[in-house]
Order: structure tokens, then sequence, then C-alpha cells
């Protein structure tokens, strides 16, 4: 069963109906894209392995979900560090942030700093939407999540990935293959092109969402948020 890939348009068309006609408001997406991506942490590198998380956010609705996931990686058991140079103006980022500060989670100025005090990586700079040139703070960050040792989670793609092409072949992220992919409610195109472990996050479209877009999702298992898929989307 090959799981079908969703361009930016058609991603973007997908989150802008599951916020009408599917009666779900952006937190809620937000809220349930970072538990998706707690739950794949804790899969792949449970507290007893290391409980410091470093998690790296952008601007918008990726750094958004990572905000997400720091916050249940605290009640998991993890202490959590924040890198958040650019925030977000709405109201919605704020309040994620003020979330964060009332459960004492760090949050790092600098972050290569934080990277020497780290035990895994969330990377949540830029998801489907990102296109064009790497901009200040992030080359020298992204660089630093490529040329790491300590394993990468990648939110919905590998920041400074194209959607459609991949990698890039040129600039910070040229070469940056992270250990995990995690990708929200279906695989964008580029998962052909990663070779780590890759997750399916997003346990909420109806069948009648499903069958529209023609996304035919993998059965989740028990209580699980998260559903390992290889990059053809066969459940492994």
């Amino acid at each position: 069963m090959a799981i079908r890939t969703l361009n930016a348009k058609t991603a973007g068309e997908l989150d802008a109906e599951l916020m009408d006609s599917g009666g779900f408001s952006l937190d809620q997406l937000m809220e349930l894209a970072g538990l998706s991506v707690s739950q794949a942490v804790y899969k792949l590198h449970p507290p007893s392995k290391g409980d410091r998380v470093l998690v790296a956010c952008g601007p918008g609705n990726n750094g958004g979900d990572g905000l997400v996931a720091a916050r249940h990686l605290h009640h998991f058991g993890y202490t959590p560090t924040i890198y958040y140079p650019k925030q977000g103006k709405a109201e919605l980022y704020k309040r994620l942030v003020t979330q964060l500060q009332s459960l004492d989670v760090k949050f790092a100025e600098d972050f290569h700093s934080a990277l020497k005090n780290t035990d895994y990586l969330v990377d949540a700079i830029f998801g489907f939407s990102f296109s064009g040139e790497v901009r200040e703070p992030f080359p020298s960050v992204i660089k630093a999540l490529r040329d790491t040792k300590i394993p990468v989670l990648s939110v919905d793609a590998p920041s400074s990935w194209h959607i459609e092409i991949g990698p890039p072949e040129e600039g910070p992220g040229q070469g940056f293959q992270p250990e995990a992919l995690i990708s929200l409610t279906a695989p964008k195109p580029l998962v052909k092109h990663f070779k780590g472990r890759h997750f399916l996050g997003g346990r909420f479209l109806s069948k009648q969402m499903a069958q529209k877009y023609s996304l035919d999702i993998p059965p989740y298992p028990g209580c699980d948020q998260i559903v390992e898929v290889d990059v053809q989307g066969q459940k492994l």
C-alpha cells in the first residue's frame, strides 16, 4: 500500500478544509501535530536513554508544533530546551510560550551552546510551506543539525529541504539527513529522498476527508498518534 504524498499546495488546501468544513481550529491541529511529534521522540529515544531534548523552532506553524511537542515532552519526563529566536507574532504562539514558561522550560538564546548539553534534537524550523533562501539565524543552526552526531527528528520536512525536490544541492542544508522524519497528516514528495526512520502522525482524518484527497492511511496501533512506515508508505 503506497500512501499518496501531498505537495505544498494540496497540503495547504487540506489544512484549510480541515479548519472549515472539518470543524478543526488551528490550535487543535497544532496540538495533535505536537502530540504526534512527542510520541515519535518517545519511541525513538525514551527518557532512559537521555532526557535532554533541544527543540529548534521556526517562526511559523512548524515551530508551533515544536512548542507543543516540548510541552508534552516535559510531561513525559524529559527536560526540554527551546531555541526560538524568531518568535511568531500571533496570539497562539504567545500562549504556547506562556505554557512552557509556566512549566519552567528553558529557552536558549544560543543554539550552539545548548547543543553541547543535549541528548536528542527536534528540528521544527521549516515545514511544508518553506521555499527560498534560509535566512539568519538559521543557516548555522541547520549546518549544526547536519553535522552533529546527536540524533535528529525532523518535523514534516528536514529544514531547508524543498517540499517537491528534496535536499538542496548547495547551502546549509546540503547533505542534511536526519535520523528520523515525522510526516504530519500525509507524507510530502520529498520523502522519496529520505533514508532514515519515517513516521506518520495525525490520527484525526475522517474517512470522507481521506477519500477526497486519495489518502490511504495505514491503521494506527492501539492509542498511538503515530505509525511507522517506510518511504513508500508500507507499515513497519
